[in-house]
């Protein structure tokens, strides 16, 4: 669906005060709208993953759901107003970008329950009680696989590739360079972003020529947090014979065998349990952080990648989630 064809999609709803539940089977269900990233569906990342969670929900529960796949600024304003004027008990917004859209609509509408994920808290922005803001600690996922990266060099020298340049993905980054520097100190960390605007999370080419540039200059594992800018950088691994780690999903089926590992941030999971509560009146608003010790986010050690990392490598790694988890090692984040 073209974004002009959304847009249109949007505004006959608003202009005709459409209502959910007269022609469309959600009469007496639960009402889930999910209004999508830059990227949508199918960047085989963090929308897919909230996409699994809507979809687990629907299969599990008797609900109604609908989600839109927004273009510009205007169209997730819009997305979010039209599911609900049109009576939507619960409305996700899923990415940093919707904060402020989000939050402004939850006031304008206190009878509708509203999730956003990866919320960008901010001096002086209220979080309404019918507001869940969901954000993740990134950086001890990312730490841990900057460790396995770090082990596993044979060169020195590793990447880093996120989308755009906003202090969200900077969590991303430094988490891996602290991860790479834990285990490896003298190792190198190139860093590069493939722009300022939301088009870097979906800039493919963009991607590969990233990455190329990173595994000329000497690097043979690169970790990208760009969306579906990152299938770029599987491409560039495919096609250099080099290892890549993904981001957010499980992406070892992009590129098999030169998928090294993901750092997962369990978006699924988070967006099927906040349905789960609202529909047994649990709903809770405000702000909830997510790391290791909730298994918010973490990575993948499982039968498809366990012949490129020795059970040896795993076992460090472990130890230091446990120390990240206890408090033993601290990930600081740097303003950039």
């Amino acid at each position: 669906m073209s974004s002009t064809v959304k847009f249109l999609f949007i505004s006959v709803f608003l202009l005709g005060g459409c209502t959910a539940g007269k022609n469309d089977g959600s009469a007496g269900k639960l009402k889930v709208g999910l209004v999508f990233d830059i990227g949508g569906r199918g960047d085989k990342s963090f929308n897919d993953s909230a996409y699994r969670g809507l979809e687990k929900a629907k299969a599990d529960f008797d609900i109604y759901t609908e989600y839109v796949e927004p273009g510009s600024g205007a169209d997730r304003e819009s997305a979010l107003r039209m599911f609900a004027s049109r009576g939507f008990d619960l409305v996700f917004g899923i990415g940093i970008l919707f904060t402020d859209d989000i939050t402004r609509i939850a006031n304008d509408f206190p009878d509708v329950d509203f999730v956003c994920i990866d919320y960008n808290i901010s001096e002086g922005l209220n979080v309404p009680d019918n507001l869940a803001a969901i954000n993740y600690s990134e950086q001890e996922g990312s730490f841990l696989v900057g460790s396995i990266a770090g082990l596993m060099t044979k060169t020195g020298t590793v990447g880093f590739i996120g989308g755009m340049d906003i202090p969200l993905i900077h969590k991303f980054e430094t988490g891996f360079v602290q991860g790479v520097k834990e285990v490896n100190p003298g190792c190198r960390v190139l860093v590069a972003y493939a722009g300022v605007t939301g088009e870097a999370f979906k800039n493919p080419a963009k991607g590969k020529e990233l990455a190329l540039s990173q595994y000329h200059s000497g690097a043979d594992i690169i970790y990208h947090a760009s969306g579906s800018t990152g299938l770029g950088v599987f491409e560039a691994a495919r096609e250099k014979d080099m290892l890549a780690i993904g981001v957010d999903s499980d992406q070892y089926h992009e590129a098999p065998g030169n998928i090294l590992t993901s750092m997962i941030k369990r978006v699924d999971v988070s967006v099927y349990h906040i349905i789960r509560n609202k529909m047994t009146g649990q709903f809770e608003g405000g702000i909830k952080q997510l790391g290791l010790k909730d298994n918010g986010v973490g990575y993948i050690y499982d039968e498809n990648n366990r012949f490129l990392i020795s059970p040896d490598i795993i076992s460090r790694v472990e130890e230091l989630k446990r120390k990240i988890i206890d408090g033993e090692i601290e990930i600081q984040l740097e303003e950039k």
